[in-house]
């Protein structure tokens, strides 16, 4: 058997396979099914008996299946020909999309109580601020990421924002420094960003991604706790919306939920891997009302300074914000 183990912020995991060409290749490279995209480090650790989960995977001929045992999962099936095959890599083991992404959100949650929010972060050096823009594919993330940065702004994470809360202190991670970004927004809102790269046809600069490193653009710290000022938006941007439309969320009750939601989504849901395997949310009873009661706590905490839905066109989604 072939083995390595790997460290995710807190999150272990071992890994272990009969067929060595189906074990993750470190160090992870930038590219659109990276799990760089996900998170900020990757690192290689021991391999012992005490790390927080396993996943193990049998090469063979038969129909591709799982089970869950222990401490971890047990994938059989003839995975060295799917790694060939499947239609979208980011739905792999190793994918940006895929079972290790889950799990380690998964093991962060369950070991550490550390809670993962689908957002991009950005810190205001000047007013010691944080900036979390929650949402989930095509709320208008990426505007609010690049011209945070366009504007002086620091980046604390394009994708995944890590928090715990303890003793009354909210701690924040970093999370990922690239970020997956359609050629067409680059192109024509922030072409300043745009690396030099053979760009797709034209017709399809709006269904193409890079990789974008924006990891010279990021805090010198990985770790934020005593914040003076937490911002939390919920955009939706869209091209021909008019000027810039606020609101705030006064009911504590609705917030929570968000972030509960948000929390949730890649835990719960149901996946399929290499087309062929559908894995099951990796949630429990416990679990989700422990996330509850985090979200609650969080949106409660006296440091979250202000929690807005907006609606805005690229240009203008900042609005008074940064005034």
């Amino acid at each position: 058997m072939y083995r390595l183990a790997l460290k995710i912020l807190k999150a272990t995991v071992g890994i272990e396979t009969d067929n060595k060409k189906l074990l993750p290749h470190l160090p992870f490279t930038i590219e659109v099914k990276s799990l760089l995209t996900d998170f900020h480090r990757i690192d290689p650790i021991p391999y012992t008996d005490y790390l927080d989960g396993y996943i193990r995977i049998l090469e063979s001929p038969e129909a591709p299946r799982y089970e869950r045992q222990g401490k971890g999962y047990i994938f059989s099936g003839p995975f060295e020909k799917l790694s060939h095959s499947v239609s979208d890599p980011r739905f792999s083991f190793w994918g940006n999309q895929g079972f290790l992404y889950r799990y380690a959100l998964y093991l962060l949650e369950k070991h550490h109580k550390i809670y993962n929010l689908h957002a991009c972060a950005l810190f205001d050096q000047k007013y010691h601020a944080l900036y979390l823009i929650i949402g989930g594919a095509g709320s208008g993330k990426t505007v609010y990421l690049l011209s945070g940065l366009a504007k002086g702004m620091r980046l604390f994470s394009t994708e995944t924002v890590h928090f715990n809360i303890e003793n009354n202190q909210i701690e924040w991670f970093k999370g990922s420094l690239v970020d997956n970004v359609r050629f067409g927004t680059l192109v024509h809102d922030f072409p300043q960003f745009l690396p030099d790269v053979k760009r797709p046809d034209p017709e399809k600069l709006w269904q193409e991604k890079i990789a974008l490193d924006l990891s010279l653009f990021a805090t010198d710290f990985d770790t934020l706790h005593n914040t003076k000022a937490v911002y939390i938006l919920f955009p939706h941007v869209e091209k021909g919306q008019k000027g810039f439309v606020q609101n705030t969320v006064s009911d504590i009750r609705k917030s929570a939920k968000f972030l509960f939601d948000n929390i949730s989504q890649k835990i719960v849901e149901t996946t399929i891997l290499y087309d062929q395997i559908p894995i099951l949310g990796l949630d429990d009873k416990e679990m989700a009302q422990s996330r509850f009661e985090s979200a609650l706590e969080c949106v409660k905490h006296p440091s979250i300074t202000q929690i807005v839905s907006i609606i805005s066109n690229p240009k203008d989604c900042w609005g008074n914000l940064l005034a």
